[in-house]
């Protein structure tokens, strides 16, 4: 499985430690930076995340910042990307099974690293349900 991460400032060292943890898993990992904890601009690092997963050129995404709301709102601009914010492994869970979420966003500032890696962990082992839900996410992708 390839999963593309990326991260502003203030993701890059739950970035960094969730990228560690996944390659010792043999996940396949395309970094696309932030490369420090230098000040950067999130939407620069959500729209190549975004278009990563939409191009299929990663089967998922992670994307980082420090609350997860500004990553969350700019790579759900990116067509095709259902990113979801997940504070919790359940919530990383339902976005999966009911809204076949294919960008999961972190909140660098407000999560320890075990909470992320549990998080992680549960979004990619779990699969979209489909069922009624495809009709609600096929709805979703009609929105323009």
């Amino acid at each position: 499985m390839k999963i593309a991460i990326a991260s502003d400032h203030a993701g890059y060292e739950m970035k960094e430690q969730l990228k560690n943890y996944l390659l010792e898993k043999k996940f396949n990992i395309i970094d696309l930076g932030t490369n420090s904890n230098a000040s950067v601009d999130y939407p620069d690092y959500a729209k190549k995340l975004g278009e990563k997963v939409t191009k299929g050129e990663a089967d998922f995404g992670i994307g980082i910042c420090g609350t997860g709301i500004g990553m969350s709102i700019a790579v759900n601009k990116v067509k095709g990307v259902r990113g979801a914010l997940c504070l919790y492994p359940s919530m990383a869970e339902y976005a999966r099974k009911h809204n076949d979420a294919n960008v999961l966003v972190l909140a660098g500032r407000l999560m320890g690293i075990d909470l992320a890696i549990w998080t992680v962990v549960k979004f990619l082992s779990t699969d979209f349900e489909g069922g009624r839900h495809k009709r609600r996410v096929d709805k979703i992708d009609e929105i323009k």
